[in-house]
């Protein structure tokens, strides 16, 4: 009988410890983007050590006339490439305004200015190493990995205790057919 509370222990145990994890990672995954940030993960180490590879950024949206030299901005590179770096100049015209941007482990300053309609927004925080998971959990075996976690919780939480030992350590009636009250 001491094995088998043991046993539900530790399986208790381990499953409050995975839900405590998931719930975590939805947190930061979706509670960001419910508040109107965008998230990317960090793929190069242009912006080190402030953003490090694998980092996920949370942007905020804000009116490119807001931004002054010295923020970090996200802004489009491309239609599918999306860059952060540091505003080192800020280049006003009549009705335009564009960045000229750097990393900040980079010696040189980027070849082209940004665009204010390029600008996606600013970095309001970071977690690091969470677009390591990001990455891992949108591509098979990740995938299937994530799958196979959501069944196993359901299946720990939904599923009522057969080992026949309650919550108390006594054997309930039916557990083994030796008890008799």
């Amino acid at each position: 009988m001491e094995i088998r509370k043991r046993k539900g222990s530790v399986i208790s145990t381990v499953s409050t410890i995975i839900v405590v994890i998931v719930v975590l990672l939805a947190v930061l995954l979706v509670g960001g983007r419910i508040l109107g940030l965008k998230l990317y993960t960090v793929l190069s180490p242009s912006m080190e050590p402030t953003y490090r590879v694998g980092s996920v950024i949370y942007v905020k949206p804000v009116d490119p006339l807001t931004i002054e030299e010295g923020q970090a901005i996200t802004f489009r590179l491309d239609g599918s490439t999306v860059a952060t770096h540091r505003v080192i100049e800020v280049v006003r015209d009549s009705d335009n305004v564009q960045f000229r941007t750097k990393g900040d482990a980079n010696t040189s300053a980027d070849g082209a200015p940004v665009e204010s309609a390029s600008v996606i927004g600013v970095p309001v925080f970071n977690v690091p190493y969470l677009g390591y998971v990001v990455n891992y959990i949108q591509h098979p075996p990740g995938l299937y990995v994530a799958a196979a976690v959501v069944v196993i919780l359901l299946l720990l939480t939904i599923l009522p205790d057969k080992s026949g030992v309650s919550s108390k350590g006594k054997m309930e009636k039916g557990g083994n057919g030796d008890n008799k009250d």
